[in-house]
């Protein structure tokens, strides 16, 4: 039996990996992080991760970016896998992330979503062909209560998209004022409001014809599914980087 130890436990996102992996077997929740530390899922949460006294394998964190320091010392402290799925990390945060990789099983994909992933790989194999002939903007829509803008996994789909295309292309965060488009623009716009879980749409316009590649997230249930596929996934590897495209096998 796979043991986590979930770090933001009782957020929205804990919560859910909480009621969710009980649909799975071979894995159990042994202990939560949260600042709240009441418990209403049978395990006990411990209001620092530098309080944990309990057995566990893997370190599922669904916090905050600015958790990283602690968490990533307990676990080299303890040898312990750990899976990052908190967004809103800075660049040098997500450096640091990646360097852990020289210590112990590290895991960080921007969305642990196995469906955006798989838009992810197609990106990567479609961008190069239709750049010649098409524009392409990306439209990513979230909850009100996002803090970080544009998305992590919007970013992921663009920087896919601009790292493979072989002309030079250039990302623009929203669009104001009087000026024509450049072909090389990749667009990235964000929109806020009421409940919305997560929407991405990679648009691709040419000549009268327009392709939309789109992912939308009707339950949170799809993260914590991805999230607890991806410990099942590390536990046991070796020291490295490892990401949702390794657990999807694209």
């Amino acid at each position: 039996m796979i043991k986590v130890l979930l770090v933001g436990c009782n957020g929205k996102m804990g919560k859910m990996i909480s009621s969710t992996i009980e649909k799975f077997e071979d894995i159990t929740i042994a202990a939560g992080v949260d600042r709240y530390t009441e418990s209403s899922f049978g395990y006990p949460v411990f209001s620092s991760i530098l309080d944990c006294d309990k057995e566990i394998d893997v370190i599922l964190d669904f916090s905050r970016p600015d958790a990283f320091e602690e968490i990533s010392g307990y676990a080299i402290k303890n040898n312990k896998a750990v899976i990052f799925c908190t967004t809103g990390y800075s660049l040098e945060q997500v450096t640091m992330i990646k360097a852990l990789k020289e210590y112990i099983p590290v895991f960080y994909s921007a969305n642990m979503s196995i469906g955006v992933n798989i838009v992810n790989n197609l990106l990567k194999n479609l961008s190069n062909i239709l750049y010649k002939d098409f524009d392409i903007e990306i439209i990513e829509k979230h909850h009100n209560q996002k803090v970080d803008a544009p998305s992590g996994t919007a970013l992921l789909l663009a920087n896919t998209i601009k790292n493979s295309i072989e002309e030079e292309t250039l990302l623009v965060h929203g669009r104001e004022g009087i000026s024509k488009r450049h072909h090389k623009e990749i667009g990235v716009h964000a929109i806020r409001g009421g409940n919305i879980i997560g929407d991405h749409e990679v648009i691709f316009a040419g000549q009268g014809e327009v392709i939309e590649i789109k992912h939308s997230a009707i339950s949170r249930e799809v993260f914590a599914v991805g999230a607890i596929k991806a410990c099942l996934f590390i536990y046991g590897k070796e020291k490295g980087l490892y990401s949702m495209e390794d657990v999807v096998r694209i």
